[in-house]
């Protein structure tokens, strides 16, 4: 379990890490706003503990702990609650083996650094000054908001709980953004590859690409479908003027699908591409093997006439018969080429 409270108001902030959910009596300010965060949902009875020290309803607590659902909304009587999901990029480290040199015998190890995309839930419980945030794992895109906070930079003193909750969501947007962006770098490395590679792995590093987009479209749309919800309903912001704001994270969510979208397409072009080069390279070594097993048929034909052995053959004793009949099939051969050029079939 990893807690924290971040309690400010206009003229101050301060945050702390707590070792238990009993720590949070002594931050219980009215006149403050309070930020929990609370990160592992593996320690059921502390999640459990701070649901009813704020009385969160038991549904809410489930739908906490069930992180592969689809994001929500519900309005309670003494708190809103919101879920949605993230979208974490890390690099890890894998062990591989590769060919050593004819010099070397054998296999060898080497670590290769791939891109892995890690989808969290965050489960946000919006109370009268209190904002509540679960996670599952370590590491958000939250540390600019805390900064802001401690260090007084922006409007988030100033303004009350919803926009704390508005500038969380925003964050998480734009963590899509930041993740669609480095996939467009990718992208954009296949595309300078597709017409000149015909390695086995490209096709399923593309298909690795397209199934994190579509990790990140069915992260996004939930929560584009959330905002508009929560746009048609009155009682989840409290105060009107943060509508423009709402407004905003709902055109930003719709972009970002339709580059989603774009991208994917994008990708599919790129391995149309691929396809084509490498259909085209293999018509190529068929076009050459055809020409070859065509100029080949005429010279088998004569060698397998004359590989007969019979007594009674045309020229079968005169001595330069052999070189007679090689020379025939070389220039059967060279007029076959000569045929194929002038009728640009090679």
């Amino acid at each position: 379990m990893d807690l924290s409270i971040i309690s400010y108001d206009s003229n101050s902030a301060q945050f702390k890490n707590l070792s238990s959910v009993d720590e949070l009596a002594q931050y219980h300010d009215d006149s403050k706003i309070s930020w929990v965060n609370f990160t592992g949902l593996d320690d059921i009875d502390s999640v459990k503990q701070l649901g009813k020290y704020y009385e969160i309803h038991p549904l809410s607590i489930e739908d906490i702990f069930h992180t592969d659902r689809q994001p929500k909304i519900e309005l309670f009587e003494n708190y809103r609650y919101l879920s949605i999901k993230t979208i974490q990029r890390e690099k890890r480290f894998i062990h591989c083996n590769y060919n050593r040199s004819k010099k070397q015998k054998g296999r060898q190890e080497k670590q290769e650094k791939i891109d892995e995309f890690l989808i969290d839930q965050i489960s946000i419980i919006i109370t009268k000054n209190t904002l509540i945030t679960f996670q599952e794992m370590q590491g958000d895109a939250f540390d600019g908001i805390r900064k802001k906070i401690l260090e007084n930079i922006g409007d988030i003193r100033k303004a009350g709980v919803d926009y704390l909750a508005y500038v969380i969501i925003d964050a998480v947007v734009d963590e899509y953004y930041l993740t669609i962006d480095h996939l467009e770098e990718d992208i954009e490395g296949f595309e300078d590859r597709s017409a000149k590679t015909n390695d086995e792995t490209f096709i399923d590093e593309i298909q690795d690409t397209k199934k994190y987009l579509l990790q990140i479209k069915r992260a996004i749309l939930p929560l584009k479908n959330c905002l508009n919800k929560i746009s048609r309903q009155e009682n989840f912001f409290k105060n009107d003027k943060y509508k423009p704001f709402l407004q905003d994270l709902i055109e930003n969510t719709n972009n970002a699908l339709i580059t989603v979208e774009n991208y994917r397409e994008w990708l599919s072009n790129i391995m149309d591409v691929n396809l084509s080069v490498v259909s085209y390279q293999t018509n190529k070594v068929m076009k050459v093997l055809t020409v070859i097993s065509t100029i080949f048929i005429p010279l088998t034909f004569i060698a397998g006439i004359y590989g007969m052995n019979f007594d009674f053959m045309p020229e079968l004793r005169y001595g330069p018969a052999y070189f007679i009949v090689l020379g025939g099939m070389a220039l059967i051969a060279v007029v076959m080429l000569i045929l194929f050029k002038i009728h640009r079939w090679f």
